[in-house]
């Protein structure tokens, strides 16, 4: 009997490893394809809540692949849940698509801005997107051939950059039964790592003020401006008496129109990160404070809006390790001679410290599981506090690139990107297989998100109640 089961088992792993390659093979006849559908969303280039365009392509496309699509979700009109199949487990696949504003650059190798553009992916999102989808795609052409249960989704998820998308879809409760998030993001480089970010929370600070003339009767007047000043004056003292891994930052939005007036009306726009949620919390009602104590000295008044809150990241080693092998298996990207030049001209516009050797988009990083968390910040981590959620990156962008950079954009919207880009949905692909086919890994993953968590964890969004700022790019 014992010899009889592991022969079945053998046989299961050889049909699942047969089928694999079948898979990718799928998405390498799709590639030009998938190459097109980034790039109409690198052109639109549409900033967080306003990606009307570019979600409904990724709903087509799914919808065109026997998707049920549920659209407007979480109050979020370009939010979207794609599924397909049924039943136990659930696997799910995050799906950005917002641009950054100010970052647009043509797809050359030189910095070249594109006239009445106004936007840019600068961040990859056009990229990340249509992976997720074609990973989807690709794993629900595994399930019929294969006669699997199971349930692939696709979360379409807006305004990752500042507008926070994810929290107000898990405050909603859309992936309160799922089993594990398959995630990744562009990146100069292949890896998958059981890192962390920095918890984040942010707010718009307005005070109001009286206006006068600034020369005939100062008197008369109460300046807006001053109090936002002030704040700031004492936020920055505030900075000697924060925990070291504190990041604040802040830009003034309005501070009046015309010298000679007293403004009556200015705006400062924070930020406040650190490696935990808690920290943020503390830090973020002293800011406050700051606020109400310079409108009390200016004689002002201020009201703030809570813009955006993400939880820092909560890795899960069971998967990433998982993640990491699979992106062995297919490997990093390789430059044809035209992309090679396209890299070198691009390389030596980067700083000297940031250049990088070129042949290292084609090599995996070792699999590391760092104390210290990525100075950045992402919605993505209140998911993975709900969930057992995973992550990789892949080399889209030419080695050294930073984000947020027209290099990024550049390479974003040509070959090399859509190279990176099919890396990723490959290694999503492949890791996805194993998740419907292992429960003990999916149970082991449950297992450390319940660790790392703590005892008696209760999800509160760290942007309370309120509702999606739809308009917060306008």
């Amino acid at each position: 009997m014992r010899l009889l089961t592991t022969f079945i088992c053998l046989l299961a792993f050889a049909t699942v490893s047969a089928q694999s390659p079948t898979a990718l093979k799928s998405l390498d006849a799709k590639t030009a394809h998938y190459g097109d559908l980034a790039k109409q969303i690198w052109d639109l280039a549409e900033v967080g809540y306003q990606e009307e365009k570019s979600s409904m392509l990724l709903q087509q496309e799914l919808k065109q692949a026997g998707f049920t699509i549920e659209a407007g979700v979480a109050d979020i009109p370009t939010a979207f849940v794609a599924s397909f199949g049924s039943g136990k487990p659930v696997i799910g696949l995050l799906a950005e698509f917002d641009a950054l504003p100010g970052v647009a650059q043509e797809a050359v190798p030189e910095k070249k801005e594109i006239d009445g553009q106004v936007a840019g992916h600068a961040c990859g999102h056009h990229l990340f997107g249509t992976a997720s989808t074609a990973a989807a795609i690709a794993l629900k052409e595994w399930l019929i051939s294969t006669g699997n249960s199971g349930t692939v989704r696709v979360y379409g998820t807006p305004a990752e950059e500042g507008g926070a998308g994810k929290v107000y879809m898990v405050r909603a409760g859309l992936f309160d039964d799922v089993d594990a998030v398959l995630n990744w993001h562009p990146s100069d480089g292949n890896s998958a790592d059981a890192g962390s970010t920095l918890s984040n929370k942010s707010a718009k600070f307005r005070f109001h003020g009286v206006s006068s003339h600034a020369a005939a009767a100062p008197q008369f007047g109460r300046s807006a401006l001053d109090g936002v000043e002030a704040m700031n004056h004492m936020v920055n003292l505030m900075r000697e008496h924060v925990p070291e891994t504190t990041r604040i930052h802040y830009v003034i939005t309005s501070g009046g129109e015309a010298p000679n007036v007293v403004p009556a009306f200015a705006e400062v726009f924070y930020y406040v990160r650190h490696p935990e949620m808690k920290e943020v919390k503390s830090i973020f009602n002293r800011v406050v404070q700051a606020a109400e104590g310079a409108a009390l000295g200016t004689g002002t008044t201020m009201d703030f809006e809570v813009i955006h809150g993400s939880f820092n990241l909560l890795p899960n080693e069971t998967l990433t390790r998982v993640v990491h092998d699979k992106l062995e298996q297919v490997g990093g990207v390789t430059y044809n001679a035209e992309e090679l030049a396209f890299a070198e001209k691009v390389s030596s516009t980067l700083p000297e410290a940031r250049q990088k050797k070129l042949a290292s988009a084609n090599e995996i990083q070792p699999f590391r599981a760092p104390e210290k968390p990525y100075s950045a910040s992402t919605d993505v981590g209140d998911v993975s506090w709900t969930v057992p959620t995973t992550a990789l990156r892949t080399a889209t962008w030419v080695p050294g690139t930073s984000p947020h950079s027209w290099q990024a954009v550049a390479a974003g919207g040509m070959s090399i990107g859509v190279k990176g880009m099919m890396v990723a949905a490959k290694t999503m692909t492949l890791s996805g297989i194993e998740f419907f086919q292992n429960p003990e890994l999916l149970a082991k993953a449950k297992a450390e998100l319940e660790r790392r968590r703590g005892p008696g964890f209760k999800y509160e969004a760290l942007l309370g109640d309120r509702k999606p700022p739809l308009d917060y790019r306008n």
